[in-house]
């Protein structure tokens, strides 16, 4: 009982030991040259102006978040569109259902206004 322990011990110690070794290995080979360019906040090439702590409408995280995750059910309907065929009846009342919650999804959504990009 003791063993099982140990051993789960043991990866927690090299575990954390490796990570800690690796950090110490970065901060001592990596070059350190602090200058104000390399410190300012980076805009996509474009000088940065004004406070980084500005206010902005929550509505584009929330249309952000909303694309994201659409997209990303929208990825599981590749693998279902492939395997068709050989997956049979039960999988495409399966895939009606998770279509039907995406759109249902999308209806609470819009009826909210959070689609409206003003």
């Amino acid at each position: 009982m003791v063993s099982d322990f140990a051993a789960v011990a043991v990866f927690l110690i090299v575990g954390v030991g490796f990570v800690l070794f690796t950090l110490l290995l970065s901060k001592i080979f990596r070059p350190s040259d602090p200058n104000p360019i390399k410190q300012s906040t980076y805009e996509c090439g474009e000088e940065p102006f004004g406070p980084s702590w500005i206010q902005f409408n929550v509505r584009f995280y929330i249309f952000a978040l909303m694309f994201v995750i659409f997209d990303v059910e929208a990825i599981f309907l590749f693998p279902w569109a492939i395997a068709y065929q050989s997956l049979g009846l039960f999988a495409f009342v399966e895939m009606l259902i998770f279509i039907s919650i995406l759109l249902f999804g999308l209806a609470y959504a819009w009826k909210k206004g959070l689609l409206k990009w003003y």
